[in-house]
């Protein structure tokens, strides 16, 4: 394996660590109502598990409250469990057949709660992107053992050096 192979590896697997922490932050409900936040919840219907935004339309009529509308009737009930088992913190509110999700203000509690969250998000993502450079350092040195020129693995240790220095700043 080349190093341009061990480093482009690399770089795939450390972006879908950060898209994946990306993600994470996406969901987090910070006082604002965002679609996101529940479109990813599985609901129980037809007789498998499906996302929410598969079986009904999220929307976000205003800042404080996410809208959900069916698509069928039938699955309002395992929509609203759906929603009660996430434990978002939020109750959800049945009009006929459209369900509201008002979001309330952030206490204080909640604001530590959610930085504890983001902190954990982060870690998850510092922890993928390090087991990838160590993946990557692991190839380096079977490609040593077989006959990668001292040059190109000199440079490749010089770029690693380089990571860690990175990955060190917080």
């Amino acid at each position: 394996m080349d190093t341009s192979d061990i480093f482009t590896k690399m770089n795939q697997d450390m972006n879908k660590s950060i898209d994946h922490v990306m993600s994470e932050f996406s969901s987090l409900h910070t006082g604002k109502a965002n679609s996101s936040m529940v479109e990813s919840i599985t609901v129980d219907v037809y007789g498998s598990a499906m996302k929410l935004r598969d079986v009904a339309a999220i929307t976000t009529p205003d800042a404080r409250t996410i809208q959900i509308q069916p698509w069928d009737k039938s699955t309002c009930a395992p929509i609203e469990k759906a929603l009660l088992e996430a434990k978002l913190g939020i109750t959800p509110l049945i009009t006929g057949e459209i369900i509201r999700l008002p979001i309330p203000e952030l206490s204080g509690e909640r604001r530590e709660e959610l930085c504890k969250m983001a902190q954990g998000f982060a870690e998850q993502s510092r922890v993928g992107v390090r087991a990838s450079r160590k993946e990557a350092m692991d190839a380096l040195k079977e490609a040593q053992k077989n006959g990668l020129p001292e040059d190109d693995l000199r440079e490749a240790k010089r770029m690693f050096r380089r990571i860690r220095m990175m990955l060190s700043v917080r």
